[in-house]
């Protein structure tokens, strides 16, 4: 299989992901009136920075020894299980305009998690070894956030799903 990028341009090219989403879920907390949704925000952007920090510390470690040592990545970004109690609080307090502009928000973050998620995706496919491993972290990890916004998103546009379960049947 052909390799498109070198692991050098492949790290690189994840922390311009990382530093954007991370950037988009910042300034989405300071914009937000919302404490829960600040919260939830600043969450996601905290999680990001720790990405783009452990990106950084791995090129750092590859230019010096030309050797990508896997350390696990952590994310402190609860699984989509343990965020229900948080989006079912963030959605009773808001107010329409909070709630509209926390959905112009998500729909930002939720297209930047999709294209982060999707470079990850082929980075895992192209790459190999420990390149391999650690893209496929951080894979997880974003994947994880796509749920987390879809979530948020779901419950503030009462779509009758809650992480991806139907919380109502309508025909029965």
């Amino acid at each position: 299989m052909e390799v498109f990028m070198t692991i050098k341009e492949a790290i690189e090219t994840a922390m311009q992901y990382e530093q954007r989403i991370r950037d988009l879920y910042g300034d989405a907390a300071r914009q937000t009136s919302n404490p829960e949704g600040k919260r939830f925000f600043q969450m996601l952007s905290d999680d990001e920075q720790s990405h783009f920090d452990y990106l950084t510390d791995r090129l750092s470690q590859w230019e010096k020894a030309g050797v990508l040592e896997v350390i696990p990545l952590k994310s402190t970004v609860p699984s989509v299980k343990d965020l229900e109690k948080e989006v079912t609080s963030v959605g009773k307090k808001l107010s329409e305009e909070d709630r509209g502009d926390l959905k112009q928000a998500l729909s930002k973050a939720l297209k930047s998690e999709v294209e982060t998620s999707e470079f990850y995706r082929k980075l895992v496919r192209e790459l190999s070894g420990d390149a391999r491993e650690m893209f496929n972290e951080f894979l997880t990890i974003e994947e994880n956030h796509v749920a987390a916004v879809e979530a948020e998103m779901n419950y503030l546009n009462k779509s009758g799903y809650f992480f991806d379960i139907r919380e109502f049947d309508l025909e029965g």
